[in-house]
């Protein structure tokens, strides 16, 4: 699966691209046929404590998943990100067997 990762307004070091890597394919447990995901951090500018954002967006055969969370670190909000898409996911393969 490909996995992009943008930073938005700051420099993303390594360690948080291998983070997300290794997160998100973990997402294949749970679904097999991910196509790609993107990942989008951003650094909002505000004086509160939680200002980073972690989108990710999941694009499966005929659907996409976008998860969004504003946290006080990158990895806390990939980490979110990852524990609802893995639900939602989970409830697509469901309702794709109801079908079968």
């Amino acid at each position: 699966m490909k996995v992009n990762v943008h930073a938005v307004n700051f420099n993303v070091d390594k360690k948080l691209v291998d983070f997300v890597d290794v997160r998100i394919n973990k997402l294949e447990k749970f679904y097999d046929k991910i196509v790609s995901s993107d990942v989008f951090m951003k650094v909002e500018q505000t004086s509160e404590k939680e200002n980073k954002i972690v989108e990710v967006k999941v694009i499966v055969p005929g659907d996409e998943f976008v998860v969004k969370k504003t946290c006080k670190s990158f990895e806390e909000g990939v980490d979110l990100s990852i524990e609802a898409l893995e639900r939602l996911l989970v409830k697509r393969k469901e309702k794709l067997r109801a079908h079968a």
